[in-house]
């Protein structure tokens, strides 16, 4: 077990190579392509039917670049770049590109279990679940970090994942929502890359920052 964990663990050489831009220009570039043949969005996008019947394994992967509009693209993409940038600067790009997809795909089998588990069948769509993660690292690294929630009310970085995490629960009223579920989900998975690989707790550095402003 020690050995497994000294290898999870294993530090990597720390380089910076801006991985978060490519990421939106593949997003971008791959709606793009959407609006000129709707079917990609199946072929990419998590489809539980056709990964169980298709064996379409790459839809774990390739979920996470796909969007349903154009609001869903811009919120998703506007939210990776200004809290993306920073988390990939303090890790590096190696680690970066670990968390991203460890939590994207992570969020994306999560949801498929849920959609098997009640017997849907929706086409899942969208980076949200791997930029929840990234926002549970923002506040990690920067929980005193100000953010302007909506572009109007100034708020600490660990009060607005905790502010969210409190919407997606109280906004899971019906099991066929599950885009709420992957949001969690994508909370959790980072949660767990945090604190196995980087020795860090989101919940103690969230509390800790929280008694510390009380003083």
């Amino acid at each position: 077990m020690n050995k497994l964990l000294n290898l999870i663990r294993r530090p990597v050489r720390y380089t910076y190579s801006n991985l978060n831009l490519y990421l939106i220009g593949t997003c971008v570039l791959i709606f793009l392509l959407s609006m000129l043949s709707p079917t990609i969005n199946f072929y990419l996008g998590l489809f539980p039917q056709a990964v169980t019947e298709g064996f379409f394994f790459w839809q774990f992967f390739t979920y996470m670049f796909t969007h349903g509009s154009i609001s869903h693209l811009l919120f998703n993409m506007i939210a990776l770049y200004f809290f993306g940038t920073p988390v990939e600067r303090r890790m590096g790009t190696t680690d970066y590109s670990l968390f991203y997809f460890f939590t994207g795909i992570g969020a994306g089998f999560f949801s498929f279990l849920i959609y098997r588990l009640t017997g849907q069948n929706v086409l899942l769509v969208g980076a949200s679940g791997a930029i929840f993660g990234v926002l549970l690292a923002f506040a990690t690294y920067f929980p005193e970090e100000r953010i302007l929630l909506f572009g109007i009310f100034p708020l600490p970085a660990y009060a607005m994942v905790v502010l969210y995490a409190v919407i997606e629960i109280l906004s899971m009223g019906s099991v066929t929502n599950v885009a709420h579920m992957t949001h969690l989900a994508g909370f959790f998975f980072a949660f767990l890359y945090l604190t196995v690989r980087m020795r860090i707790n989101p919940i103690r550095v969230i509390s800790d920052t929280f008694k510390n402003r009380r003083r």
